[in-house]
């Protein structure tokens, strides 16, 4: 009984609480959303270039960024 007690009054307080469940833990995000852009731009180019250089052992041409995006739209 106590413990149900307990634990409806904690329920309680979280419900009724001002606060926010991010204040109280004290949470922050770890990276901006600019950096999180960056990196996955920094990623696409790493990727675009390693395609490239597998292109340029075969023999074949260098595609660009823009030469991808063109062929994904047209799929």
């Amino acid at each position: 009984m106590i413990v149900a007690g307990v634990f409806v009054t904690v329920i309680l307080l979280g419900v009724f609480s001002k606060r926010s469940a991010l204040e109280i833990l004290d949470w922050k995000p770890t990276r901006s959303a600019e950096a999180e852009a960056e990196a996955e731009v920094d990623d696409i180019e790493q990727m675009v270039e390693a395609q490239n250089a597998l292109r340029r052992r075969r023999g074949k041409p260098e595609r660009s960024l823009e030469d991808i995006e063109s062929e994904w739209r047209e799929s």
